[in-house]
């Protein structure tokens, strides 16, 4: 199993605006690809927040195969519409990580 880590640093003034997005449509939307079975929305705890919270989206998938698929499939509009819609207010960086026990 492997796990698509997305780091997520948002602007305080657009963070309950982001937070309704993400439950209501991106997540659903990534989900909806068919290539992760689950997820979890996990804040950072002991950090900086002064300029915004940082979130983890942990998106599971079954193969190396499927995320693959994602990132070469579905990735890049993802990308443009975070990018249209929260502009620089949202900084991330993604990591895939792969569960071993």
């Amino acid at each position: 199993m492997f796990i698509y880590n997305i780091t997520i640093k948002i602007a305080p003034e657009i963070h309950q605006q982001w937070l309704a997005w993400m439950g209501d449509e991106h997540i659903t939307a990534m989900l909806a690809t068919g290539k992760f079975t689950r997820h979890q929305l996990l804040r950072l705890r002991e950090v900086d927040d002064s300029d915004g919270p940082t979130y983890a989206l942990q998106l599971f998938a079954e193969s190396k195969a499927d995320y693959n698929a994602f990132k070469t499939v579905h990735e890049a509009a993802f990308l443009q519409t975070q990018r249209a819609t929260w502009g620089e207010k949202m900084l991330s960086f993604s990591t895939l990580m792969e569960i071993v026990h």
